[in-house]
């Protein structure tokens, strides 16, 4: 037919679920095209009858066929995506809450102001104010997020234009409730309503969020690199948390609750909380002399080198090569930054893979001189803005339910 195949009908061909038939897509072996719309997908008939002749393709061991239907985010061999703009783009051209509305509605530029009610400000601070002083900044994101929604009755109205004002929200609540550096010892995040709309909640997410990461005062090219990070970090398809995320909005789970099943994920150390492991690395080798044996220790022990390698990108990260371009332009001199590009130079002196977007997170965490933890809280701060999206996606969705192959013992009667 003319146009080709819609999904249902490539599906049926084959005989299997529409599920499978993007699994073969995402492993190569089927072409997909927008269609008319620029949101449903269409099959060449071709494709699929010859396909559909050589029978159903195996799935190799360890492989999981996990797919839905996104118009948000597309990656490919070196470059990504968002809503078909190009994301490096978007990031040296375009501030984060511009891109954070484009993922929302598909179309960048301004929607509603970015702040969480006094309320919320109150009861967030007060409840990750409880926490010990050397507690992370995600591990108080996770505080945060469950004090704000407790205050929010309307979080359960799951309308696109109540969504996208409680993800502003959220993100600019997790930003404000957090205490400065230089106040983790003190009752500074218990102020009143009256000094709440103070200097750290003025201005962008990238200046509040400086403000709470870093006691130096941030340099024009530096505030520019972190608001480029914000931009690269803010959705990367189906990862690990906003699979997650997605999974809690697709039986309606309230923004709050998407936003809270997306932090649990990032932590993980091979996810959003790689960049704290590059950081430890960048901390370990004071100077570039000292990077030959921090890197050799950790390879004699049997670990990895944290922030290298990338499951999608064989050839590079873009979102690191991107980001390091930028710190690197904004902060040439920097003793941190000689450490970094020698952790890279040794990297690759013993051939292993190039440095992702955590590395460069972490780089530009110790060039600045932020907290630690600083990388892994900018990376939950970027993603939030891709889980409301996929959210707003899967409101009007199925439940994601996969189902399990058992392998565990048969018993009897």
């Amino acid at each position: 037919m003319s146009g080709g195949l819609s999904a249902a009908e490539a599906a049926a061909r084959l005989g299997v679920k529409p599920a499978t038939l993007y699994a073969y897509v995402s492993r190569g072996l089927l072409t997909r095209r927008a269609g008319p719309d620029g949101r449903t997908s269409r099959f060449d008939a071709a494709e699929i009858e010859l396909l559909a002749r050589r029978g159903r393709p195996r799935r190799p061991a360890g492989a999981a066929d996990i797919t839905v239907e996104s118009a948000i985010t597309q990656i490919g061999p070196g470059w990504l995506r968002y809503c078909g703009y190009d994301a490096v783009e978007l990031a040296l051209t375009r501030p984060f809450e511009d891109v954070a509305e484009l993922l929302w509605s598909g179309e960048p530029g301004h929607g509603g102001p970015w702040r969480a009610t006094d309320v919320a400000l109150i009861t967030g601070r007060a409840a990750q104010q409880a926490l010990p002083a050397d507690i992370l900044p995600l591990e108080r994101f996770a505080v945060i997020v469950a004090a704000m929604a407790a205050t929010d009755p309307l979080r359960l109205s799951l309308e696109p234009p109540s969504v996208r004002a409680a993800g502003r929200a959220i993100i600019a609540g997790l930003i404000d409730c957090l205490p400065g550096p230089d106040s983790l010892r003190g009752p500074d995040s218990l102020r009143g309503p009256d000094s709440l709309r103070g200097p750290d909640s003025a201005g962008g997410i990238a200046d509040r969020l400086w403000l709470k990461l870093c006691e130096r005062r941030a340099t024009p090219a530096l505030l520019r690199a972190l608001s480029a990070a914000l931009v690269l970090l803010a959705d990367h398809e189906l990862a690990a948390s906003t699979l997650a995320a997605r999974a809690a909005a697709s039986v309606r789970a309230d923004p709050y609750a998407v936003v809270a099943t997306g932090l649990g994920a990032v932590s993980g150390a091979l996810h959003g909380g790689s960049s704290l492991g590059a950081e430890a690395l960048l901390t370990a080798a004071r100077r570039p002399a000292d990077v030959p044996k921090a890197v050799g220790e950790l390879l004699r022990r049997g670990e990895r080198v944290p922030g290298f390698g990338h499951l999608i990108y064989k050839g590079g990260d873009p979102r690191a090569v991107a980001l390091l371009d930028l710190v690197r332009a904004a902060a040439p001199k920097s003793a941190q930054l000689a450490v970094a590009d020698a952790v890279i130079a040794e990297v690759r002196r013993k051939s292993l893979p190039e440095p992702n977007v955590d590395f460069a997170l972490a780089t530009l965490a110790r060039v600045a001189g932020m907290i630690r933890g600083a990388g892994e809280a900018i990376f939950a701060v970027a993603r939030a803005a891709g889980w409301v999206g996929h959210a707003l996606e899967a409101y009007h969705t199925a439940p994601i339910r996969p189902r399990a192959v058992y392998t565990g013992p048969v018993r009897e009667g």
